[in-house]
């Protein structure tokens, strides 16, 4: 069997053939058969190596070296490795792509050990299960996630691992599952193999198949209740959603197969329903640009405009909130009081008090898998040094839901003491090489380093003794970790060198010795060093022990402190975007004076036109019409970024908001080709219009922009005139529906729900200004010819454009206006010659003499009277 073929497929090998190899090689083997769809870290000195088809991978995906170590069936072993000490760089890099890491581990040791030096997998790094600072982004989730398809729809689970939040839910259907993902975005997604939908997830990153018994029901109940310590999960509310449960329990059981250790921090899953939060499908979630835009990048977002969170866990708690807006009133006017009462307040105070907070969720996170490293434990000190002022300042506040906020926020000075005495002021990033525990914080510890750190003068005074007495005055006394400590004498005084100096190490121009004195003070002195180390490890693992009793409160403390950072942020929005805060009103409709979109007017340099809108009872649709680049899309997209903000507890960037209930916001805005999946731009289109119009209520607000421009012009009227008149008649939703059909205007005539308005535009000299003031009416024209000289369109084709719409208008039959019907045949756009237009096609005026244009004119005028 080929070497990379034998390595790529361990666990199918015998042992006669592990036979050929070396020890080493075969404990790598044996350990690779445990993990052999996942790259293997083995650990060799100062460097993780990889072997056979793993080292062809890594050297391609990280960009390193290929190389060969001994042979394999008369084969050299590819081989690859990464320095130790710069694995986290090469694990980022890894995750990122979607790749999964074991972390094997030397774990016994070398100086007792016979053969290979026993090694065990320490850890699995997925994308979807990282904790570690270098490896994740601070302002976003890193979710893991699993699916399960059962006859009914999907059951959906997401845990982030930093902090322990864990949760599921249940989808009908398709639509529904896709919106989740899109909200989500997992790093990481485990299926069951078989599954039928697997269309719906193929194209992502991070997929990984698992075996269908790690989603059985009882399984999961069973895991579920042995991490919470629980008899049954009722409690969690979730005994209903079994759905739900098959993809938690494959959740839990991934986690501990890759942690390897205790997860004392998930304490609790939480069941996630749509009932209270205003449902946005996947499509809408994209269009809105919520934390993404359209181009795939973060800039020019309502997030990034949101986000001025003094603290990562508040950066990510804000994105829930805007992916997650809520239909509870209660919830909302208490967030909006807090935010009153924070415009009152000295704002830039308690901001300071935040930063030094930090993000210790996922400090708290890496605390419960005993993985926090020395700063995790300074940024803890930090952070409990500032709750007693954030505390004292929101007790100056009248505010109640501050108070209760206040409240949740424990002060923790035992544990604070604790790590002043504990910990030195700027740690080491690694406990590995010590020197993290303070001075004074133990006494015996203390007395071992003052040992070792006695060994620099008494070399000092050795040294200038030995210089004196054997009259060598390049005489050196040193140490390196190979051989210890040495005396070292240049070539030229060897005649000087006592007898009782033994020879330890020839080098080029020197000679290194050791006498007695120094070989019995090194053992004294290293003894000395690696007890120290030994104990300082050992203090530092009690600080865990100490620290985790209290992780449910300490992370109680974290998430209201997350929350009160939002808060903050959308209260210095408020203050800094001039926002006003909206009113709720059980009466059905959305009115707001002078809205502005949030996105749109931080980008223009010009000021943004702020304009009306006013939605209710008896006016459920707008019909938009004006010139393309007119601000149609805006108009439309602002108003749902209006009611969106309204519904996470923001003030929002209008006067006089007053918005109804809203279930549901849906966007029709713009389509391209979805060409892995087969569809045209106008079946992209017509499947976003069916999700619309079979999932809308009388209470979602919906955005149409530009129904039926995928197809031919009666088509799309047609489509367009039947999606309007169902939205209106049947459904009754909220809707902005804007067109270049304007036959669509003569719709307000026949029913009182549906109004035009317009935004208007002025031509002058061949040239367009836009107004973008929304006004009432319907446009007298589109202004598309101007539009396309403004986008550099050669002259001659804008001319020979102004002539066919001419002819257009002159000659065009409009379909039936009163209802959808039988339309007439598609419009002649290829209209018959005429020798009169032959004539005047073949002429060049620039080529004629003044007789031949004469002649030319008279000929033309023969034949017109033909």
């Amino acid at each position: 069997m080929p070497s990379d073929k034998f390595a790529s497929q361990a666990g199918l090998f015998d042992e006669q053939q592990l036979a050929q190899h070396t020890p080493m090689m075969q404990q790598y083997l044996r350990i690779k058969s445990e993990h052999p769809n996942i790259l293997l870290f083995y650990r060799m000195g100062d460097f993780y190596e990889l072997f056979y088809d793993d080292a062809k991978r890594a050297a391609q995906l990280l960009d390193i070296s290929l190389t060969a170590r001994g042979k394999s069936g008369g084969d050299p072993i590819p081989m690859a490795g990464v320095p130790y000490h710069a694995v986290e760089g090469y694990l980022a890099k890894l995750v990122k792509l979607g790749q999964s890491v074991a972390i094997c581990e030397q774990v016994g040791d070398p100086a007792t050990s016979k053969g290979p030096v026993e090694r065990k997998v320490a850890r699995i790094v997925t994308p979807g299960t990282i904790t570690d600072e270098a490896l994740l982004d601070d302002r976003r989730d890193n979710l893991l996630a699993a699916i399960w398809q059962g006859k009914e729809g999907f059951g959906y689970a997401t845990l982030e691992l930093s902090s322990g939040r864990f949760s599921l839910s249940e989808l009908k259907n398709e639509e529904a599952l896709l919106a989740e993902l899109q909200r989500t975005q997992p790093a990481e997604l485990l299926y069951p193999e078989g599954m039928a939908a697997l269309h719906l997830i193929e194209q992502r990153r991070g997929l990984r198949r698992r075996p269908e018994w790690e989603f059985d029901l009882q399984t999961a109940i069973t895991q579920l209740n042995q991490q919470f310590g629980t008899r049954e999960l009722s409690g969690f509310g979730v005994d209903k959603a079994e759905l739900g449960l098959c993809a938690a329990g494959c959740v839990i059981q991934y986690v501990k197969d890759t942690q390897r250790a205790a997860l004392p921090h998930i304490r609790a899953i939480r069941l996630e329903t749509q009932s209270d939060t205003v449902q946005m499908d996947a499509a809408t979630r994209r269009n809105l640009e919520l934390t993404q835009n359209l181009a795939g990048s973060l800039d020019n977002t309502l997030a990034s405009v949101l986000d001025k969170t003094s603290t990562a866990m508040g950066s990510r708690l804000l994105q829930r909130w805007l992916h997650r807006p809520l239909t509870d009133i209660q919830t909302l006017t208490r967030r909006q009081d807090s935010i009153a009462a924070l415009l009152d307040a000295d704002l830039q105070e308690l901001r300071d008090y935040l930063k030094q907070v930090g993000d210790i969720e996922r400090v708290l996170g890496r605390l419960a898998l005993r993985s926090a490293r020395p700063r995790d434990f300074a940024r803890l000190r930090q952070a409990f040094g500032q709750l007693p002022a954030i505390r004292s300042f929101l007790a100056t506040l009248d505010c109640p839901p501050l108070h209760s906020l206040a409240g949740e926020i424990n002060e923790f000075p035992e544990l604070l003491d604790l790590l002043e005495r504990a910990i030195i002021d700027n740690p080491p990033v690694l406990i590995r090489d010590g020197g993290v525990i303070a001075p004074g914080y133990h006494a015996e510890l203390d007395e071992l380093r003052a040992l070792s750190k006695g060994a620099t003068d008494y070399l000092a005074l050795l040294e200038e003794r030995e210089k004196q007495r054997t009259d060598i005055p390049t005489l050196k006394v040193g140490f390196n970790k190979v051989h210890g400590y040495y005396i070292e004498v240049s070539r030229g005084y060897a005649d000087l060198v006592p007898a009782e100096y033994v020879r330890r190490q020839t080098l080029k121009n020197n000679e290194r010795y050791i006498i007695p004195e120094l070989k019995e003070y090194e053992d004294k002195v290293l003894t000395s060093q690696g007890r120290a180390l030994a104990l300082e490890k050992q203090l530092y693992d009690a600080l865990f022990d100490t620290l985790l009793p209290q992780l449910f409160e300490l992370q109680l403390s974290g998430a209201a402190l997350a929350e009160l950072d939002v808060l903050c942020n959308l209260a210095d929005c408020a203050q800094l975007y001039d926002y006003h805060r909206p009113a709720f009103s059980q009466e059905p409709g959305i009115q707001y004076d002078r809205g502005r979109h949030a996105v749109v007017e931080q980008v223009l340099t010009e000021p943004f036109i702020a304009n009306p809108l006013a939605l209710g009872h008896k006016r459920r649709m707008l019909i938009i019409t004006g010139p393309n680049m007119g601000g149609k899309s805006t108009y439309m997209r602002q108003t749902a970024l209006i009611a969106l903000m309204a519904c996470i507890g923001s003030y929002v960037p209008a006067e006089n908001a007053k918005i109804g209930p809203i279930d549901r916001i849906f966007t029709r805005i713009g389509a391209s080709d979805d060409l892995a999946s087969g569809r045209s731009t106008f079946m992209v289109e017509m499947t976003e219009t069916a999700n619309i119009l079979n999932n809308a209520t009388a209470n979602s607000l919906v955005l149409m922009d530009e129904i039926g421009r995928g197809t031919s012009t009666y088509d799309g009227l047609s489509l367009a005139w039947a999606t309007a008149c169902y939205l209106a008649e049947q459904l009754n939703a909220f809707t902005l529906f804007a067109t270049h059909y304007f036959e669509m205007t003569q719709l307000a005539e026949s029913m009182e729900s549906l109004a035009n308005v317009h935004l208007d535009a002025v031509e002058h000299e061949e040239g367009i200004s836009f107004m973008h003031a929304v006004q009432e009416g319907a446009a007298d024209r589109s202004y598309g010819l101007q539009v396309a000289m403004l986008a550099g369109v050669p002259r001659p084709v804008i001319q020979a454009a102004r002539q066919k719409l001419f002819e257009l208008e002159q000659s065009d039959t409009r379909p039936p206006t009163s209802a959808p019907g039988p339309v007439p045949s598609q419009l002649d756009f290829i209209q018959q010659d005429d020798p009169l237009r032959k004539a005047l096609k073949s002429l060049n005026p620039d080529e004629l003499t003044p007789r031949q244009a004469l002649e030319a004119l008279y000929s033309l005028k023969r034949l017109g009277q033909d």
